[in-house]
């Protein structure tokens, strides 16, 4: 079992955001949508680019690179050349701090 690991303030990443943070060796983007926090894996699964820097629109983020967009709850790749889905952590806020869990 992964143990939670805090990454973050929650003021440190504004709704519509992602910054990146790592667990580890593990770069992970921490999205604030709407003011509840997903962590996903901070690289594009297309071209190992890093996601953090790309635009959040509603649940989705778009790869900087190519443009591949993903689905920040679920990790899903929703548009070429996208193709692979990325790893979605478990995430959660105690205390006003962002926790994230990656396993070992």
């Amino acid at each position: 079992m992964s143990e939670f690991v805090t990454v973050a303030r929650v003021e440190e990443v504004e709704p519509g955001s992602a910054r990146q943070v790592f667990v580890g060796d593990t770069p992970v983007a921490i999205c604030n949508i709407d003011g509840k926090f997903h962590a996903i894996s901070d690289i594009c699964t297309h071209e190992e680019f890093f996601l953090s820097g790309g635009v959040i629109e509603g649940c989705e983020i778009e790869c900087p690179m190519h443009r591949g967009v993903f689905n920040i709850k679920t990790g899903e790749a929703e548009v070429y050349p996208a193709e692979d889905p990325l790893p979605v952590y478990p995430c959660r806020v105690v205390d006003g701090e962002v926790q994230v869990s990656v396993p070992g």
